[in-house]
């Protein structure tokens, strides 16, 4: 989606130095994504404690691991 924005230069200089990012358009959407996740992350965490385990974390640790080999 083609979007024109005024955007304060001194912030998109920091914004792109401090990302790596090569254009202005790298930084506008690296800072959107980041946002997202953010949001994304809080939601999350607001499930924190709220949700019970059902399974068996034993089994759930040792799922995966390599078997010893044998002789």
């Amino acid at each position: 989606m083609r979007t024109n924005i005024v955007i304060d230069d001194a912030l998109m200089k920091q914004a792109m130095q401090a990302s790596g990012a090569r254009s202005k358009r790298e930084a506008v959407e690296l800072g959107l994504r980041t946002l997202v996740k953010l949001q994304q992350q809080r939601e999350i965490c607001a499930f924190r404690g709220r949700l019970a385990w059902e399974g068996d974390q034993e089994a759930q640790r040792l799922d995966g691991e390599p078997e010893a080999k044998q002789p």
